[in-house]
């Protein structure tokens, strides 16, 4: 099966993609194109899925970059393809046949670019690190680097939707402790419960930074298992593990 990638207009002007788990060469719970070292699948494989995903973007197959995700708010700076993962959640780079990339399985993955400046970034952004400000670090450092904040581009791709997202009480409180505003990302659920609208939340954010453009490609995770990984489905459904999805740009 060949990959199946998501792509933004709003990015075209670079390599770039959200891939599915289409194409790949996992089987089991982990079936299709598992990128993720961190998950318990054969390591060869996960070898083999990445080097699928190089190839796709035309680079190197040790030039596809990612980062240790922690769920944080710290963005890295990349000249060249890294030896070592650093523990972060964003990436910049103004380097050519660099492909920045980040792996979610229900998290936002966000990619950026200023195309004239010739700037990109990735973001992986859950609901911890999007509240404490990985998006606006992620264009800030692009900024640092050459980028116009006028002229990015912002794109998430697929991620849990509200309508999949239940959180708690505990949840709601933190979000609006900082900001009693954002109490329009959430929705009444059954009894205390409340339905999160992460991808809304990550949009609001990325336009409130002043940015060019910001949109979200409308893919929720949790509920189109033949095409996305989802942690949260994977829980309820009481699986070992989960696949991670690869989202990438490069210059």
């Amino acid at each position: 099966m060949t990959l199946e990638i998501l792509t933004s207009d709003s990015l075209s002007a670079l390599r770039h993609g959200f891939f599915t788990r289409r194409g790949g060469a996992s089987s089991g719970v982990f079936a299709g194109l598992n990128c993720g070292h961190g998950s318990s699948d054969q390591t060869e494989i996960v070898a083999i899925n990445r080097a699928r995903v190089a190839d796709a973007m035309g680079v190197a197959a040790d030039h596809l970059t990612g980062i240790h995700q922690v769920h944080s708010a710290d963005v890295v700076t990349v000249t060249s393809p890294l030896d070592e993962r650093p523990k972060a959640d964003g990436m910049v780079t103004n380097t050519p046949g660099i492909a920045l990339a980040v792996l979610t399985a229900d998290c936002q993955p966000v990619l950026f670019a200023d195309a004239d400046a010739g700037v990109i970034g990735a973001a992986h952004a859950g609901w911890r690190g999007a509240l404490d400000g990985v998006l606006d670090a992620t264009i800030d450092a692009m900024i640092e680097i050459g980028a116009q904040r006028e002229n990015i581009a912002a794109v998430i791709g697929p991620c849990i939707s509200q309508q999949a997202y239940e959180v708690g009480p505990e949840f709601f409180e933190d979000f609006i402790a900082g900001d009693p505003e954002n109490s329009r990302f959430f929705a009444n659920g059954k009894e205390d419960r409340m339905q999160f609208d992460l991808p809304g939340f990550g949009l609001a954010r990325l336009r409130a930074a002043g940015i060019g453009s910001a949109e979200w490609t409308r893919h929720c995770t949790y509920s189109d298992p033949d095409r996305f990984y989802s942690y949260r489905r994977t829980t309820h459904a009481q699986e070992a593990d989960y696949g991670r999805l690869i989202s990438a740009i490069t210059l």
